[in-house]
């Protein structure tokens, strides 16, 4: 299928877009309009999605219109609200707080980052917020919507420029 422009939505642990939908988790403070940073909350909302990370190492590079970017083992996601790099893919080591990319569970594997609070990151308004692999049994994130490997891969060749994720509860 080629990619195109294809909006999604997150509702009550469900994805669904245009004929389709899949078991989705939230964030473990579930979904809240005044997101902030730690809280466990996933941003209620529309944001866009720009591109995809992938652990090159784990699986060959998926089909998507979105950027695809390979992860490397020394990156990492600024999760520091005082830092100039907040809310943003930083090489390790980083002085500042952040989160490891490179996870030895499967979570990583396939990363889309949302656009919540990334063209203007608002110190402590929440940061790396993602479309990622969920846990098997799909326990809350933290703060992100996650669903299964399979389904995110199959996803990912109808997302392009211009898709979008709507969250609410």
């Amino acid at each position: 299928m080629a990619s195109r422009v294809v909006d999604l939505t997150y509702s009550a642990g469900r994805l669904s877009w245009p004929g389709g939908e899949t078991p989705a988790a939230c964030g473990r403070s579930g979904v809240r309009a005044d997101k902030r940073e730690g809280d466990g909350a996933s941003p209620a909302g529309t944001f866009s999605l720009w591109c995809c990370y992938y652990r090159p190492d784990r699986l060959a590079a998926p089909r998507t219109g979105l950027s695809l970017i390979p992860l490397r083992p020394d990156d990492g996601w600024c999760d520091d609200s005082g830092d100039l790099q907040y809310n943003r893919l930083v090489s390790l080591p980083y002085p500042a707080s952040h989160e490891d990319m490179w996870h030895d569970d499967e979570l990583y594997d396939l990363v889309v980052p949302t656009g919540y609070n990334m063209e203007r990151p608002v110190p402590g308004r929440g940061s790396a917020i993602f479309l990622h692999v969920a846990t098997p049994d799909f326990q809350p994130t933290a703060g992100c919507i996650a669903i299964a490997r399979d389904a995110l891969l199959a996803l990912l060749p109808r997302l392009g420029p211009g898709s979008t994720i709507t969250i609410r509860p």
